[in-house]
């Protein structure tokens, strides 16, 4: 394979390589000085200047070619009025490397770093880590300053990461840290979510659009977007606060109050300004948990905060400006509260960019013993007590806790309420198999209230909505109870995977491949059924 030509991009440096007369070439000039090297053969060099330096790179371009005849100096105009101005300089050095034909296969590129304003050689660095500039960067500098010398040394750098193994295994422990982080050190073992909260890390760490976390009540949401603000705090993506709310507290005008702020005196009781939530959160992150509790107001409102980030507060006349993160938690299916009108369908087109569902406890059951050992040591950190189990009350104990009957209706806050009880109650700092037993009953007797939230009508009674007179009518009594028991499920889960996993949970285990949903899907079909007919009409 024939070798490719060396050509190097950059800018004159009107103070570095400046010089007349024959004393010039005492001084070290590092576009000189790089034609200059024994080992490096540059074939062209593309020196870029604004026309106002056209007297020093005609000098330039005339000592290459006395130096280094082999090189082609191909002179170029590029404007700065402030070669310190971040926007300008980037601006016309992007659109130069927009116009310019790159021929990959027969040259290679090096951009010169050294001359030029800091800021013009930050700009150089951006557009070749972007690829703008498809190449390495090349840096001179000079060997001794005492003494006189006009060569300098070279240096090649490639910001091809990928093939620097010990840069690489270190991005990908950091990396593994912070997912270890967002999991609050916990070791989960069910995969789908340890895929999820990659997907979570790699996200927050690189957008600051919205995220909204869904899933039923007690998943965890609260707790995953504290971790994901720590998370940016270290990482220096934020320097405001982590301000939150729960939206199913507040309601009409202490709503608006509390998000937006208000002037004193704009309404009855308002004594003092108050900045509000929003404005508390400038450059952090605001977590607004059940955000489809807020009314349409409210709504309407925060979405013109979010655009453009500025908002009246109530009684107010002049705009505040806030800049923060959006995290938003709900446990309600925001897509049919947009059919209902109960949910602005423009906000949850700007909330919705970046969704993530977090499933239930009883749906991560690999994960009951891992959080089982956090929560104990979550009970000894803040009372200042180790406990443990007997081996017999711990084996008791996972066996409920795993079994598909045990609903855990809250998720983690009823494992996390059982742990405090058990812990509580363990004669000398050790749960037995009695303390255990107590604890069960409770949780039994707890989970056989109705859920409070389940839709009046009854699944049979929406088999008839669902289903005309005539299928009905060709259906057994035991595929009737079946599919109506189905259609339930189906009904109390916000997507068709967590209905098609809660189905499915004893025979996934006997499978090779699992696809939960597709069973599920297909099993509907069977009846003329689909997963949206049924949402639609629950």
């Amino acid at each position: 394979m024939a070798q490719k030509d060396i050509v190097v991009i950059g800018l004159l440096g009107p103070n570095l390589d400046a010089g007349e007369g024959p004393e010039r070439w005492d001084r070290w000039r590092p576009t000189v000085a790089l034609c200059q090297q024994e080992d490096l053969l540059v074939r062209r060099y593309e020196l870029l200047y604004p026309q106002r330096y056209e007297k020093l790179a005609q000098t330039i371009i005339a000592d290459i070619r006395a130096v280094s005849p082999e090189t082609e100096v191909r002179p170029s105009h590029i404007e700065f009025q402030d070669p310190w101005d971040l926007e300008e300089v980037y601006g016309a050095l992007h659109d130069f490397a927009r116009a310019y034909q790159f021929n990959a296969e027969r040259e290679e590129y090096l951009i010169h770093i050294t001359t030029g304003t800091h800021v013009q050689q930050i700009c150089l660095f951006l557009l070749t880590e972007a690829r703008y500039f498809p190449g390495k960067l090349v840096q001179t500098a000079m060997v001794n300053r005492r003494e006189r010398e006009t060569e300098g040394w070279y240096r090649v750098i490639d910001l091809d990461l990928s093939k620097y193994d010990r840069i690489a295994t270190r991005f990908a422990k950091e990396r593994e840290q912070s997912v270890s982080f967002l999991k609050s050190g916990i070791a989960t073992r069910n995969a789908q979510f340890n895929k999820l909260i990659d997907r979570i890390e790699e996200v927050a760490m690189r957008s600051r659009n919205p995220l909204l976390l869904m899933g039923p009540t007690g998943a965890g949401k609260s707790r995953l977007a504290r971790r994901i603000f720590d998370l940016k705090k270290a990482r220096h993506q934020v320097t405001g606060d982590f301000v939150e709310t729960n939206c199913a507290t507040i309601r009409g005008e202490a709503a608006m109050s509390a998000l937006f702020g208000h002037i004193k005196g704009a309404f009855t009781g308002a004594l003092r300004d108050r900045p509000g939530l929003l404005r508390a959160a400038n450059n952090g992150v605001l977590f607004l948990d059940e955000i489809g509790e807020l009314g349409l107001d409210e709504q309407a409102m925060l979405l013109r905060a979010l655009e453009e980030k500025s908002f009246l507060p109530l009684g107010g006349d002049k705009e505040v400006k806030s800049d923060f993160q959006l995290i938003a938690g709900t446990n309600r299916d925001l897509a049919r509260w947009v059919r209902e009108g109960k949910f602005r369908e423009d906000l949850l087109a700007r909330i919705n960019l970046w969704t993530f569902y977090l499933p239930s406890l009883r749906d991560r059951v690999e994960d009951i013993e891992p959080n089982l050992e956090y929560e104990l040591e979550q009970f000894a950190r803040t009372h200042g007590t180790q406990i443990t189990f007997s081996r017999e009350a711990k084996a008791r104990f996972l066996k409920f806790a795993t079994a598909t009957d045990a609903l855990w209706q809250g998720n983690f806050r009823d494992l996390n309420s059982a742990v405090i009880r058990m812990a509580t109650l363990a004669p000398g700092g050790r749960i037995s198999p009695q303390v255990v037993e107590e604890e069960i009953e409770r949780l039994q007797s707890a989970w056989a209230s109705p859920p409070l939230a389940r839709s009046a009508a009854t699944p049979e009674a929406l088999l008839e909505t669902l289903l005309d007179e005539d299928k009905l009518a060709e259906l057994d009594l035991f595929d009737r109870l079946q599919l109506a028991s189905v259609v339930d499920v189906c009904r109390a889960c916000p997507t068709l995977s967590e209905a098609g996993r809660r189905l499915f949970t004893a025979s996934r285990e006997r499978k090779t491949t699992t696809n939960d949903a597709d069973r599920l899907r297909k099993y509907l079909a069977r009846f003329g059924l689909s997963w949206q007919a049924i949402k639609n009409d629950a």
